[in-house]
């Protein structure tokens, strides 16, 4: 879990205790008044575990403070605007976050990504998408609304033929060997990417095997214009607009582009792939 994710959890626990001890509270004391095993009010307090909207309230009522209950709810619905869980977003299936996506996509003029081990979303088949969101469904253990979620991501791609949208993205070449679907859906995805390649809104840069890098790419991201970052882990989505975060992953994604090939050379290395997936 990020540092800073872990930091700002730590200063909201900090910030509970406070308020326990000005109430005349040991831990012990609130844990009783509260009706929680004592273990809670602990882990609350040293920032390792993320409070729920009634567990602030019920704190700051105990405390004698519900005049803080605001302030403490801004606390953490800034620890969750930007380190969202999957388990939460993903509760009642895919379709919703594919949705949100769609808006994000509408809102943006240029989007900059990287994607060490899969195909990135806006240009993923329906059949690529379809195994996606199966296999993320079992591993997450949600509801399978997979059609609505395809024909969300499907939808999304729509913006890739709007004149003065541009996408301009990085794909490791590894993610064109991964299999997480039958070889001949990977067959029609490759095919797709080379479809795409020549689009005047489309850039795609293959960063092949064996090039040299400044800095190896670690895990995925999106950078929307110049306002937003997401990066998805394995159990959040970091959502990130600081100017800071910002040009850091700005600076990672032109540290990989140096390393990326493009047009003519992207296309044979698409075509090797698709060539070590031949059936016959």
């Amino acid at each position: 879990m990020s540092t800073d994710f872990q930091s700002a959890r730590i200063n909201l626990g900090a910030r509970l205790r406070e308020l326990r001890t000005e109430a005349g509270f040991d831990g012990k004391g609130i844990a009783a008044a509260l009706g929680w095993q004592r273990s809670k009010v602990s882990r609350l307090e040293n920032g390792k575990q993320t409070p729920s909207p009634a567990d602030i309230a019920a704190w700051a009522q105990a405390a004698g403070r519900e005049d803080l209950t605001g302030e403490l709810k801004a606390r953490l619905t800034g620890l969750e605007t930007q380190y969202r869980s999957w388990r939460r977003q993903l509760a009642g299936g895919h379709r919703v976050r594919q949705e949100l996506g769609v808006t994000e996509s509408a809102a943006t003029k240029t989007i900059r990504g990287l994607e060490v081990s899969r195909i990135p979303g806006v240009f993923q088949t329906p059949d690529y998408a379809r195994h996606v969101f199966e296999a993320n469904a079992a591993f997450r253990q949600i509801p399978r609304d997979i059609e609505d979620a395809v024909r969300a991501r499907i939808q999304r791609q729509e913006d890739l033929y709007k004149p003065g949208r541009k996408f301009r993205f990085l794909v490791w070449e590894a993610a064109l060997y991964v299999l997480t679907c039958p070889r001949e859906v990977m067959i029609g995805q490759l095919e797709r990417l080379v479809g795409l390649i020549g689009l005047d809104t489309v850039e795609l840069g293959i960063v092949p095997f064996g090039t040299q890098l400044r800095r190896p790419p670690t895990h995925g991201f999106w950078i929307y214009d110049r306002r937003l970052v997401v990066v998805e882990t394995i159990n959040v989505e970091l959502w990130l607009d600081d100017e800071d975060n910002i040009a850091l992953y700005e600076r990672a994604w032109s540290w990989t582009d140096e390393a990326a090939v493009y047009g003519q050379q992207a296309r044979r290395l698409i075509g090797r792939a698709r060539a070590s997936l031949d059936l016959s």
